[in-house]
């Protein structure tokens, strides 16, 4: 089948490469010529464990291509996926310009039918938008005889950062948004043969109609979100009564009812899409008179969440941390990613670099874009950064530190050298907002350890 991918950010990548290693002809086209040019050199612009290789192996064979060639995308796919980003807009709606954008212009260049799949993030309605779009595009052109036909099919994606691929070949549902006329019966069948090889061991599609496909995705995040919120919240009374959220967490996730997934306590949530997606939902709710209360206290948690780690910090040294180093290791909001959007580590920096602390950081993947990201961040104190290093190694970072910061759950921070690192550091002090070691054995080891509800509070 040929398919058009529009939008080569994280989602499109990884649907278009997984859509050809299943023997599909994918056109990726974006407007960002760079990026293309970078995709057509072999190089990919996000990390995500096993995606460049599925890249390399589908563009030696001939299934998947790179371009801006808005014409020529339109040309290639009958079907053609809408993966452009839908960042925050001011007031937390989500900013369709961009798949508005790319609605006009399949409308501007289509000849024959077309299934048009919303694969970003979109709120509820979004897809009569597109419609619109498209059917403003082809009425501005005025073709002779009858235009050609389309339907709008929401797909939405849950795909998690880091094991995206993983995702997306052996997904745990797919959902389909279609239109009861006959169009949209006709994508639908379309699309079930496009993921045909995906529902062979058991039928992982979920059909239904498109405003509800649209409203699941949101649903979703939210849950999660939830779910985060709820943890962190008992972790830091957990901190104040005496209790262990991890055995808290033992206790009730082993309950069918409740689960393990998503109970960790830690420093709040971030990435591309629950903090957004979050108030995404939130506007929605207002734009039809509602108020989601419980989602606005989820989000309000998460922002308090991810001071904690610099709240213990200051609770032990005092504000002015002038003369302080700390070593810092996870700089990406989450492992196998660089994804540094709405990452705790920011909050942290940003708020050591002000009382006047030296870092020193190390991450497996992310510090290109921490640069990147901290230019804004200090753009009104770009002078501060010099106070900021980068470590090729973990144990590098704690030379001479006051203190370890643990942002991010990388496993290459599961298991350190005990010895060398009390050698290293002026003194064996641990803020760990990820609780990935057990307070009582490191306090057998002689290192003084805050974590996150785990009873030690600074």
């Amino acid at each position: 089948m040929n398919i058009t991918i529009i939008g080569t950010g994280y989602v499109g990548l990884v649907t278009g490469a997984c859509l050809a290693d299943l023997g599909n002809n994918v056109f990726c086209l974006d407007v960002d010529q760079a990026k293309i040019d970078m995709l057509n050199n072999g190089q990919v612009p996000i990390y995500e464990p096993g995606l460049k290789e599925v890249i390399e192996r589908n563009v030696e064979a001939g299934r998947l291509s790179f371009s801006t060639d808005v014409a020529a995308s339109v040309a290639h796919g009958h079907v053609q996926f809408i993966a452009v980003g839908t960042p925050p807009d001011e007031d937390g709606s989500a900013d369709l310009q961009y798949v508005l954008a790319a609605a006009r212009n399949i409308g501007r260049y289509m000849d024959a039918d077309k299934v048009v799949v919303d694969k970003s993030t979109v709120p509820v309605g979004t897809a009569d938008k597109v419609s619109a779009a498209i059917k403003a595009e082809l009425a501005a052109r005025a073709l002779p005889g009858s235009a050609p036909g389309f339907s709008v099919v929401s797909n939405p994606e849950f795909l998690k950062e880091g094991a995206a691929v993983e995702d997306f070949t052996r997904p745990d549902r797919i959902v389909l948004g279609v239109a009861a006329d006959a169009a949209g019966q006709q994508a639908l069948a379309v699309m079930r043969q496009l993921y045909a090889p995906f529902n062979r061991n058991h039928e992982r599609t979920r059909v239904m109609d498109v405003k509800s496909a649209e409203f699941t995705k949101y649903a979703a995040n939210a849950m999660l979100a939830t779910r985060i919120s709820f943890m962190n919240e008992l972790a830091n009374l957990a901190d104040e009564v005496g209790a262990d959220i991890e055995l808290v967490r033992q206790g009730i996730g082993s309950d069918p009812r409740i689960g393990y997934s998503f109970l960790y306590a830690g420093t709040g949530y971030g990435g591309s899409c629950f903090p957004k997606d979050v108030q995404a939902l939130g506007r929605t709710a207002r734009e039809f008179g509602q108020t989601l209360r419980l989602l606005e206290a989820v989000e309000a948690v998460n922002n308090d969440q991810k001071h904690v780690l610099v709240n213990k910090i200051f609770a032990r040294y005092g504000r002015d941390l002038s003369g302080k180093t700390f070593a810092l290791w996870g700089l990406a909001f989450k492992p196998n990613t660089n994804d540094m959007r709405d990452a705790p580590s920011r909050v942290v920096i940003g708020a050591l670099l002000r009382a006047g602390a030296c870092i020193k950081a190390h991450d497996p993947v992310a510090v290109d874009e921490t640069r990147r990201v901290l230019a804004l961040d200090f753009a009104d104190a770009p002078e501060l950064l010099a106070q900021i290093e980068y470590a090729v190694k973990p144990m590098d970072a704690l030379q001479g530190a006051d203190a370890l910061i643990i942002a991010t759950e990388w496993k290459a921070y599961r298991s350190p050298n005990w010895a060398a690192l009390k050698a290293t550091m002026k003194a064996p002090v641990i803020f760990d907002g990820r609780n990935l070691y057990e307070p009582q054995a490191l306090q057998l080891l002689g290192v003084h350890y805050l974590a996150i509800g785990r009873s030690n509070k600074a």
